[in-house]
């Protein structure tokens, strides 16, 4: 199939257009925030739904944001997208394709949300009963085992905090009672405005589990180890490690693996929906 002479003239035109924007956001946030101060994705990335800055439509834009900060992510996004994504389209056709890409985007959110939801609730149950049981020995507790600086915004407020509370604490309890409520009110909005996901993965993960479910026993060459493996079992693999590494919450991974997860169910059912309808590749 010919999609012309242009530098994208092998690429089906979902996929092409899918690298050519999310180039796009990658290289303007760059710009927007060493030009401007500005992070694109506090309005377009993904929030927790009970955030000041969360919109409905995050559950759309979040999936053309990528980490301003590295281009790996993106690379390997976009280096799935171009591999895998292309033989969808061109079974499927762009139309179909198009509604699988942003089904299994907007699902991979929506699981996201839910696990975020579950990890972020003590935090929030907890600032709850330090408001309505205010006290020194209670806030050292909060502190102790729920604070959570996630910005240098945060870090600066937290430390200003610190120091007002500590001048205060001996000769005017009350007040630093009443400075501890304040603060705290203020780093809830905090805490959840800097709850924030970005990039394709979630679609990506859902073209993954398409790829493997159409083409199992095509081979794949890994990198890591050199080895080939069929698409099935490279797929069946893959979920496995995002389920165990989900489920393990290491401190040091941010990866958001059970949005991966989500992109790969979404998928999966889509495709058995289509195929009961009579759908078939």
């Amino acid at each position: 199939m010919n999609y012309g002479a242009s530098p994208f003239g092998g690429i089906p035109p979902v996929v092409k257009n899918l690298l050519i924007i999310n180039a796009i956001f990658f290289f303007a946030s760059i710009v927007a925030v060493n030009s401007f101060g500005i992070r694109i994705e506090d309005y377009l990335g993904l929030h927790v739904p009970m955030a000041e800055k969360f919109k409905a439509y995050q559950l759309i834009t979040y999936m053309f944001l990528h980490d301003y900060r590295g281009i790996m992510h993106i690379f390997f996004n976009m280096f799935a997208l171009f591999m895998f994504g292309r033989m969808l389209e061109v079974v499927w056709g762009p139309k179909r394709f198009l509604v699988f890409y942003f089904v299994t985007g907007i699902g991979a959110a929506l699981v996201h949300l839910l696990t975020q939801y579950i990890e972020i609730l003590p935090v929030l149950k907890a600032i709850t009963h330090y408001m309505n049981n205010a006290s020194h020995e209670n806030l050292s507790l909060f502190l102790d085992d729920h604070l959570q600086i996630r910005s240098l915004d945060m870090k600066r407020k937290f430390d200003a905090f610190a120091a007002s509370y500590n001048s205060l604490v001996n000769s005017d309890p009350q007040a630093a009672i009443g400075l501890s409520r304040e603060y705290l009110y203020s780093y809830r909005i905090d805490f959840l405005n800097n709850h924030i996901t970005v990039g394709a993965s979630g679609a990506v993960f859902g073209i993954l589990l398409a790829f493997g479910m159409l083409f199992p026993e095509t081979r794949l060459m890994l990198l890591f180890p050199p080895i080939p493996i069929k698409a099935k079992y490279f797929v069946i693999i893959y979920g496995v490690a995002e389920l165990f590494l989900g489920v393990a919450n290491f401190s040091f991974d941010n990866v958001a693996h059970f949005a991966h997860l989500g992109g790969m169910l979404f998928g999966f059912i889509l495709i058995k929906y289509w195929q009961k309808k009579g759908i078939h590749y």
